[in-house]
């Protein structure tokens, strides 16, 4: 305590610069982390948060053996490994190719247009979903029929949306991963590629064994980064696109929408609250895990 009054009296300035950061993150990360409780709850809106009867792992216990955690953990797991890897994959490919171009106008025009994405929110995104794939006269079904087919009434089977779902979540994100991705590219000394040439290395030779492995810490961070959050889905893309469609929830249904649901539809606030806190568990059990696997096996990627 004496140090930290020693060095605030010494960086006096940088301190009162931190203050504000430090009010944010005390306020909406660390004073409603006593709604944790919950977890441990029957909860009533009568005895409020301190006087609900106390329940100990009953929600948990709950959630297992009804077989909705496992399918809600495989779900969001499965959806965000894909986000992960197909997205993580065509941006790194996506840079290589922008940085191999050789125009600098048209690079930075077709940079742009690939950043678009990523500004759109997602109500706009399921409404263009909605207006493709609608049974009465979407643009899939409306081409189906054009050309002799039968309409697909994809609102009624869960099967395609696990593919629809993933495209859009990486055609958002694309741009925004491809410029991280360029920017590491960018950052390779020219040196490497003039001696490349010098040995007689082509295009695809330089990529695979320059390119690509210098790129490989910058992957490494990424993935880092991402698997905090394996079991925390994208709930906008999910809600805005899937809705309240129980038709569907087979095979989109992840822990955000089943919260949600929990929490405004059955008012069940002690399960929502359960679901969230294995949610943020075990995020955090997968980082360190991970990272210590990194550590081990290549030291300088890891994140601590």
């Amino acid at each position: 305590m004496i140090r930290l009054l020693k060095d605030f009296r010494k960086n006096k300035t940088l301190w009162i610069m931190v203050i504000p950061s430090i009010v944010f993150f005390v306020t909406f990360s660390y004073l409603p982390m006593v709604g944790v409780y919950y977890a441990f709850t029957r909860f009533s809106f009568d005895g409020g948060l301190f006087n609900s009867p106390f329940v100990g792992f009953q929600n948990f216990q709950f959630l297992w053996e009804s077989g909705q955690l496992l399918a809600l953990t495989k779900n969001t797991a499965l959806y965000n490994l894909a986000f992960i890897f197909v997205g993580n994959l065509l941006q790194i490919l996506c840079a290589i190719f922008l940085s191999e171009l050789p125009g600098k106008s048209f690079r930075k025009l077709t940079q742009s247009f690939m950043f678009l994405p990523f500004f759109l929110s997602f109500v706009l995104i399921g409404a263009f979903v909605y207006n493709l794939f609608n049974f009465d006269n979407g643009v899939v079904n409306t081409f189906l029929l054009s050309v002799g087919l039968q309409p697909y009434d994809f609102y009624l089977h869960s099967a395609p949306w696990k593919y629809i779902i993933v495209f859009f979540n990486v055609w958002k994100g694309l741009g925004y991963g491809t410029i991280i991705y360029l920017a590491a590219i960018m950052s390779i000394s020219e040196e490497y590629h003039e001696a490349a040439k010098i040995d007689g290395a082509n295009i695809f030779q330089r990529i695979r064994n320059i390119v690509i492995p210098l790129l490989v810490p910058t992957f490494v961070l990424l993935i880092l980064l991402s698997l905090g959050g394996i079991l925390k889905g994208q709930f906008d893309l999910f809600y805005q696109i899937i809705g309240n469609n129980g038709m569907l929830y087979e095979a989109t249904d992840i822990i955000d929408t089943y919260v949600y649901r929990s929490l405004t539809v059955n008012f069940d606030i002690g399960m929502g609250t359960a679901a969230g806190l294995y949610q943020s568990a075990f995020g955090f059990i997968l980082v360190c895990l991970v990272n210590y696997i990194i550590k081990k096996t290549r030291e300088d990627y890891a994140l601590f």
